[in-house]
Order: structure tokens, then C-alpha cells, then sequence
């Protein structure tokens, strides 16, 4: 059992899922679900809804799963929700890999993370996502980038999880975490709020292929954002305002009024990304 392994190394590796390849040693991983999700538990009480939407993928299909950002515990929570059972690669931004002298990058590699450089077209995060899920591995995204309220930056979509979707022929599973912003307020001391996990229904990235082709990842990722939002908001998806919440973005409201997004199971979902040989053979 060894104690330090590279980065890089751990990177390529799988953790979970149902391919052959080498695997990221598994005990770092449990220990730390165990750990953390103990003194999660204790502290806000966290429960997590629409879990089978996640359990479904379960050694059938890789799923990305997208989330609001408002808290560093989003991506903790991210994580925790998903254990024991599957585990979620979680695509960090590469300067926190090097945090504490490289004791950060060790301990986000173990349990399944993988770095991205912010602000760039990073081909070699993009195509380690879509190889993760072609080996039917979970990839956790936060296309927002950066957490909401936090600094001057005006929040964004980015578009990378639909891209990665698509190139690793998986859904796209939408998920929000609730009252994770509450526990610490600037100028205020600690709350331990009641924080809840709730997934909702996939997305089937080809179903936006009505929409021009340069506006195809956009329009699929925007969509996925306000499904988040809405289970965030727990308000039907057209009562979002995707506008308030990104004044800066273009909004395809309009667009989707027009032409409603069909919404599937999981089941469904991977039946349509990755069909089986004998529905793929009848559609020849």
C-alpha cells in the first residue's frame, strides 16, 4: 500500500466504473467519505434527495454531474452524496493541486480529482473527462467557475461540461446543493444550517441538435443550469430568471418555450447516448 503516488498518475487512473484499467487505490478514498461524511452528518445534518437518479448510472453509463456553486463545501457535498457506492472525478482548477506543499494535490487525487486551467481550452482535463466516462465513471463539473458571491467576478456559464458530455457519449445529470452558502456569511460568524443534495432528471446532450450548431454546447449547458436552479429554487424550470442570475449571458428562454426539451429517465437517457447493439442494428 503505498502512501505518495504521482499526481499524473492517479490522474489517468480509474476509480470505479466498469473498465479494466489500474485503479486508484481505494482506501484513501473510503477513509475520507468516512471522515468527512461522519462530521457532515453531525454538523448540517445533510440528507440527499433523487439519489437514484445517480444510482442509476451506476456500471451502465458515465454521467456529468453539474452543480450550483456558492460554498468550497459544494464540492465536498458533491462528492459525499455519491458514496458509497460510486464515486464522482471531480475537475478542480490546477492551482489548488499545489496548495500545502503538494499535500492538497495528494489528498484531491486520492479521492478521484483531477486538475483543469481556468480560463482556458485545457485539452488534456477535457479529454481525461470524456475518457473517464467512457469507462463508465462519474465527472463532477461546476460550470460556473467560480463560487456565486463571492468577489466582483459577474457569474457565467461555461460550456465545457456539455463539450465533455458529448465527446465521452454520456448525459448530463443535474444536481444543487441548498443552504451551503448560509453556513458562512462574510461578517458573520459559523452556521450550521440543514444543507440538502437533490438530484434531478438527465439531459440528453443530442437532444439540443435543433439548435445551430454554434449555439448547440451553449444552449445545452444553459439548459442544465437551469435545471440546477431549479431544483435550487424548488420552482418549476420556467420560473427561473436565468437573466438575474447571469446579467452578462445570453438567455435561451425564448428559444426553449418554443421548443420544449423532452425530459427522460435515467433509464432513457442512457438508452439514447448509448444505445445497445440491437436498437443501434434496427436504426441502420
Amino acid at each position: 500500500m503505498s502512501l505518495f503516488l504521482r499526481y499524473e498518475d492517479m490522474w489517468d487512473r480509474a476509480l470505479g466504473g466498469t473498465t479494466d484499467e489500474k485503479q486508484i487505490p481505494h482506501w484513501f478514498a473510503n477513509f475520507a467519505y468516512v471522515l468527512i461524511g461522519f462530521v457532515f452528518k453531525v454538523l448540517f445534518r445533510y440528507r440527499v434527495e433523487g439519489r437514484e437518479n445517480l444510482r442509476a448510472f451506476k456500471d451502465r453509463c458515465g454521467a456529468v454531474v453539474v452543480s450550483n456553486h456558492t460554498s468550497f463545501l459544494d464540492v465536498v457535498l458533491m462528492y459525499v452524496a455519491a458514496r458509497p457506492s460510486q464515486f464522482v472525478r471531480l475537475m478542480g482548477r490546477d492551482s489548488l493541486f499545489g496548495n500545502a506543499h503538494g499535500l492538497a494535490g495528494q489528498i484531491l487525487s486520492r479521492v478521484g480529482a483531477f486538475p483543469i486551467k481556468r480560463d482556458s481550452a485545457d485539452r488534456t482535463a477535457i479529454k481525461r473527462a470524456a475518457h473517464m466516462l467512457k469507462g463508465n465513471q462519474l465527472v463532477g463539473i461546476l460550470p460556473e467557475g467560480t463560487r456565486r458571491g463571492k468577489g466582483s467576478k459577474t457569474p457565467e456559464i461555461h460550456s465545457g461540461a456539455a463539450f465533455i458530455a458529448k465527446m465521452g457519449k454520456a448525459p448530463i445529470l443535474p444536481m444543487c446543493v441548498r443552504e451551503a452558502e448560509n453556513v458562512k456569511r462574510k461578517g458573520e460568524r459559523m452556521h450550521f444550517p440543514k444543507i440538502t443534495v437533490e438530484y434531478g432528471k438527465p439531459l440528453v446532450v443530442s437532444d439540443f441538435d435543433f439548435l445551430p450548431k454554434e449555439d448547440r454546447l451553449d444552449g445545452c449547458s444553459w439548459y442544465a443550469m437551469r435545471e440546477v436552479f431549479a431544483l435550487h429554487q424548488r420552482v418549476p424550470r420556467e420560473q427561473v430568471d436565468m437573466h438575474a442570475l447571469f446579467p452578462d449571458g445570453r438567455d435561451f428562454s425564448e428559444v426553449f418555450a418554443a421548443h420544449p426539451i423532452p425530459e427522460h429517465t435515467p433509464e432513457e437517457a442512457i438508452e439514447l447516448t448509448r444505445p445497445t447493439k440491437k436498437k443501434a442494428k434496427a436504426e441502420q
